[in-house]
């Protein structure tokens, strides 16, 4: 019996099926829209949301009240775990849109530039290495990927980092041509990777730019030294006039800081608190569609097909993620917020061998997507026009995790509009036509945007009310007089935040401050079956939490006489 004969790719002319085809202007012009309509969608529109973005948009909220960028103040103290250039940036929004838009709309305007940056340093880094027919295959997997999702669209330290790593990676492609030009591009990322989140950024790509130079001769070079030369100039003229200014300021503060970027913040030490199955386990989701691509990568160029292993497009953003992998398993806080500048070089992996990829498996994952998209928005708009008729059932609750029923949005035109253009626009483009393995990545780009545009336009006032504190803390203002003392046990960053946003109230820490004198105390519990036993000595005036959810209890105290 004859043995089934090996699989060779057949030669594709990628210029042949890239935008630089027939009808480049058109379809140029498509594809900025598609790109420009994903980072805008879900920007403005909505209260800060819990965790990163309540945080990031308190903390720029006061920067901005008080134009001070050295030292940020959250909850009117001094907060200094991460360097300050999310707020700085969010501050400098502040003033430019505000008015016309709502502060924290205006602030969340710099996270949409910062996530352009992404997509454009990352379609530059593609050319570079790949040519200019791939300038635009990474962009649309960053569109398209499942991690980016809401990630990508909140103010956060870890949405900078992942600029610093977009800008860095050009600097490493730019390199190979340019190398004092890339040297700028480099230091300038490393400097944006550390203004954001500090040393980690700079860390890991330090270690990845000493780790190139055993990869190739191009990297044992003049010119490679040169590259480094000028990216360590650059980057300490643009990252140390910060921790200098700190330190000038108030020399404790500055060793508040230091003693958070300590080794032990990055890697947890044996015994430590390390989950490396946790990134393991949310990569098969977090880091589709680019996983199942780099995997047909590796099988294909390790047999030696299209150059192999050893080309530059490989190598530089091959080292990088193993690098932020090898950096998120040995971390002794698992958040996948973390992982977001991982999907980077990621995303310049799983571009290479789109065009080889076997016309069955292009031709699943884009009927994939369209049936999985196509489903959902019909659910989508379906649960909509449900509660819009009768009001959420309590079946759809459930469903949700919502423990409200009865949810009723209401008809805006606007947003009905956008939602109608949305789903139209997304019809036309997936309407049968000729099949590519690229036509499928931007189908998968698509579908994503439409899903997200769904979510941010007619579904956004449901998931405002439920992910908002706006009614929890006016509730608890309501019942503290004015320049009243309210302490505050257990809250948390977030809700430090928000109560400053929302009331103008600097809560007194019991964690700072045992022996405060306040004759009113909130408390943030977790998930309870009932009403909590209040503390010795105090009285429970009132208790309440989120709309429709039950993850998070908050219980306002009065000292009893």
């Amino acid at each position: 019996m004859r043995a089934p004969r090996p699989y060779v790719p057949e030669p594709v002319d990628p210029e042949a099926v890239s935008p630089a085809a027939p009808y480049r202007a058109f379809k140029q012009f498509g594809l900025v829209l598609l790109c420009a309509a994903w980072v805008a969608l879900g920007i403005a529109g909505h209260d800060p949301w819990k965790t990163e973005d309540a945080t990031s948009i308190g903390v720029a909220a006061e920067m901005a009240r008080a134009g001070d960028f050295v030292v940020p103040t959250l909850g009117g103290e001094p907060y200094v775990p991460r360097p300050p250039l999310a707020y700085m940036g969010g501050a400098l929004a502040i003033g430019a849109f505000s008015p016309p838009l709502q502060v924290h709309n205006a602030a969340r305007m710099f996270a949409g530039v910062a996530l352009a940056v992404v997509l454009v340093a990352t379609g530059f880094a593609s050319r570079e290495l790949n040519g200019r027919a791939f300038r635009w295959l990474p962009v649309l997997i960053l569109v398209g990927s499942i991690g980016f999702w809401d990630r990508a669209h909140v103010l956060s330290p870890e949405l900078v980092l992942t600029v610093g790593v977009a800008v860095a990676l050009f600097g490493f492609a730019l390199a190979l041509r340019r190398p004092a030009w890339g040297g700028v591009a480099l230091g300038a990322g490393v400097a944006v990777a550390f203004l954001g989140r500090g040393v980690l950024g700079p860390l890991w790509l330090t270690v990845a730019a000493l780790i190139l130079p055993a990869c190739g001769p191009e990297w044992r070079s003049r010119a490679y030294a040169l590259t480094l030369a000028v990216a360590l100039a650059v980057a300490l003229a643009l990252a140390l006039p910060w921790p200098l200014a700190l330190h000038a300021r108030d020399p404790a503060l500055f060793a508040l800081w230091w003693s958070g970027e300590s080794l032990a913040s990055f890697v947890a030490w044996p015994g430590g608190a390390a989950e490396p199955v946790y990134y393991l386990r949310n990569l098969l989701w977090f880091a589709w569609p680019s996983l199942p691509l780099i995997l047909w990568l590796l099988w294909l160029r390790g047999r030696g097909f299209n150059g192999g292993l050893g080309e530059p497009g490989i190598v530089i953003p091959g080292v990088l993620a193993l690098v932020i992998l090898a950096s998120l398993l040995a971390m002794p806080e698992a958040r996948l917020v973390n992982a977001l500048p991982l999907l980077v070089p990621l995303a310049l992996l799983a571009a290479l061998e789109v065009d080889s990829l076997k016309r069955g498996f292009s031709g699943a994952l884009d009927w994939f997507g369209i049936l999985t998209f196509g489903l959902l928005a019909m659910v989508m708009w379906g649960l909509w026009i449900d509660a819009y008729v009768g009001g959420m059932t309590a079946s759809v609750a459930r469903l949700f995790r919502d423990t409200e029923t009865g949810y009723r949005p209401s008809f805006h035109l606007g947003t009905m509009l956008a939602a109608t253009g949305l789903t139209v626009l997304w019809v036309v483009l997936v309407r049968p036509a000729r099949r590519s393995n690229r036509r499928a990545i931007l189908n998968w780009a698509a579908g994503v945007t439409l899903i997200w545009g769904l979510a941010t336009t007619i579904w956004l006032p449901y998931l405002d009310s439920r992910r908002t504190y706006r009614w929890t803390v006016e509730n608890v203002a309501m019942r503290v007089p004015r320049d009243a003392c309210l302490a505050s046990r257990n809250l948390g960053e977030p809700q430090r935040a928000v109560f400053r946003y929302f009331a103008g109230i600097d809560t007194v820490r019991e964690e700072v401050r045992a022996d405060h004198d306040c004759r009113l105390l909130v408390v943030q519990y977790g998930r309870l079956p009932g009403e909590p036993e209040p503390p010795a000595g105090w009285t429970a005036i009132w208790s309440g939490a989120r709309r429709g959810d039950d993850t998070e209890r908050f219980v306002l105290y009065r000292r009893t006489p």
